[in-house]
């Protein structure tokens, strides 16, 4: 697009630019949200999010411990679940849910002509039923182990990028990350970081793309920030830095699930507190430059919600070992909808709890335990 018609698009009203987008099908309008991030911030816009274009479902991505078919949970009981939601993207029957992140699925997959040790990733559109074959990784074990997580946010930029921690492991457990492998779909090549701390072991769960910026937790309770992602272009890696989680989850944080989530452009982050009986949900702010902290944004009860208030609980394992368990995860936050995802594990059931009301609804899909569970948003 040249400057002249820049500047053109630039000078249209709103009402206008918003009547001539929701004109457009959903796949194009999905491009057109490219050229312009005031066009992307539309789709937030709640005066304008019901003219716009919408042919994407919200709900719920999971696959079995099998590995079969990744269906889509609506949030809308009389959809229901909706089957072969990935079907047109190759090696289908052989696809591993890794991750999802505004709109765009991250699957791992193998094949009968899959060379062992390789891993092999595919990035899906499931509104456009698109797909992009990511070039091989070559990890240095027979046995990899790895933390796989998709950042993209077409309000910041049309690219997407794949974090791909290497773990060191020995018996099954988990001693740190060996290296560290960034793709960027721009050059369509691996960037590698050799010398990522090898102390440091990211979660698969929690974690964030907002704002450009990628927010990780890690075991060692922080959560490591990744900045720079558009400098990669010129084959610089990001850098990163780390922020402490909030000091009083520490505890509960080493045994339950916690969640990020974002709204109103702010960071939060979610966690079942000491006693399991309230989910605590923390904002982070910037206080001084350079200088973070969580600070409480509010209570949710699940004592209320669940009907009961014995929801964290020493367990004994097969082995006589006894452990802390907490009866739900959180699956997904999302503030903007006043709506937080769990799992209720002695029930098997997938939840959604509405902040406004305080009402805990199941729905419908099959056994919880799955081995991914990823909210999709309509983005």
């Amino acid at each position: 697009m040249d400057r002249h018609k820049e500047l053109t698009a630039a000078k249209l009203p709103d009402d206008l630019v918003v009547d001539i987008l929701s004109r457009l099908e959903y796949k194009d309008f999905c491009r057109s949200k490219c050229a312009y991030k005031a066009w992307s911030a539309f789709s937030s816009d709640p005066d304008y999010r019901k003219k716009l274009p919408n042919k994407v479902t919200p709900g719920l991505l999971f696959q079995g411990r099998n590995k079969s078919a990744i269906p889509l949970v609506s949030l809308f009981q009389q959809i229901g679940e909706i089957d072969g939601i990935l079907a047109d993207v190759p090696h289908y029957e052989h696809l591993e849910l890794l991750d999802c992140c505004n709109g765009l699925v991250l699957c791992k997959y193998s094949s009968s002509y899959t060379t062992p040790g390789i891993c092999r990733f595919v990035v899906c559109n499931p509104a456009t039923r698109q797909w992009r074959i990511i070039p091989d990784t070559h990890p240095k074990t027979d046995d990899p182990r790895y933390v796989t997580i998709l950042a993209f946010d077409p309000s910041w930029s049309p690219q997407f990028y794949i974090f791909n921690f290497h773990l060191e492991h020995h018996h099954g457990l988990i001693f740190g990350t060996s290296k560290l492998e960034i793709f960027w779909s721009e050059s369509s090549t691996w960037l590698v970081d050799d010398k990522w701390d090898c102390d440091i072991s990211v979660s698969h769960r929690p974690h964030i793309f907002l704002h450009g910026i990628v927010y990780a937790g890690t075991a060692r309770q922080e959560v490591v920030v990744f900045e720079g992602l558009e400098e990669m272009g010129d084959g610089t890696l990001p850098y990163h830095w780390f922020i402490d989680m909030p000091s009083d989850s520490f505890d509960v944080g080493a045994f339950a699930h916690g969640c990020f989530g974002k709204s109103s452009g702010n960071l939060h982050y979610a966690l079942p507190g000491e006693d399991g009986r309230s989910i605590v949900v923390w904002t982070l702010y910037e206080y001084a430059y350079g200088l973070w902290d969580w600070i409480v944004k509010c209570h949710l009860s699940m004592t209320d919600a669940f009907g009961r208030d014995d929801l964290i609980y020493l367990h004994r394992h097969g082995d006589g070992e006894l452990y802390w368990n907490c009866d739900y995860w959180i699956i997904a936050l999302d503030l903007e909808k006043d709506l937080v995802f769990l799992s209720d594990h002695r029930r098997e059931k997938l939840l959604s709890y509405n902040i406004s009301t305080a009402a805990l609804n199941e729905i419908p899909n099959p056994p919880v335990r799955q081995d991914v569970a990823s909210y999709k948003d309509r983005t």
